[in-house]
């Protein structure tokens, strides 16, 4: 079997190409289903990390980025901006919106 996912991880197809599943266990075939769905996924979200990395500044992990396992401030640091946050020396508030 195989399965197409979008840049999002979303599943887009899902393909049987021969009757085999026919002869699997339930439990089995939906274990078959989820490995094969989470191998696409792997797959594309390394491909648009790779995609995106180019254009992200130099030292940024853009699959760290996107698994939320980056810090922003360091990330706007290295691009010598300045990042809003509570951490920026000389506030210690974010600002009021509205």
């Amino acid at each position: 079997m195989s399965a197409k996912v979008n840049a999002k991880g979303e599943l887009v197809e899902l393909k049987f190409p021969t009757q085999k599943y026919r002869q699997m266990a339930p439990a089995e075939l939906a274990q078959a289903i989820k490995d094969v769905i989470e191998r696409a996924r792997t797959q594309m979200s390394a491909h648009v990390a790779e995609t995106l990395g180019r254009f992200a500044p130099e030292g940024v992990n853009m699959a760290d980025a996107m698994n939320g396992q980056i810090n922003p401030t360091q990330m706007m640091s290295k691009l010598d901006l300045p990042f809003m946050g509570t951490d920026v020396p000389g506030r210690s508030e974010r600002p009021e919106v509205g």
